[in-house]
């Protein structure tokens, strides 16, 4: 078990990163955008986007993780 619960984690962690990622390329692209570099305003918007969805997809694997751990808190009580 402990194998399957480090490869959660580990997983977890892999998606903490991607978005960290995905959020850090949306800031560089913003950036060099508004610095007149050659970026297309369509390449700016879809790595913003891809950002926002990531994060929100992140969001809710927080608020189902909540919602579980809740429920066998509630068991046990």
């Amino acid at each position: 078990k402990r194998t399957e619960g480090g490869s959660f984690v580990d997983s977890l962690k892999q998606a903490l990163g991607d978005v960290s990622a995905l959020q850090d390329e949306a800031k560089d692209a913003i950036g060099a955008f508004l610095r007149g570099e050659p970026v297309e305003l369509h390449q700016v918007m879809a790595a913003t986007e891809e950002a926002g969805i990531a994060l929100e997809m992140l969001i809710e694997i927080r608020n189902k993780i909540t919602d579980a751990y809740r429920a066998v808190i509630n068991m046990q009580g």
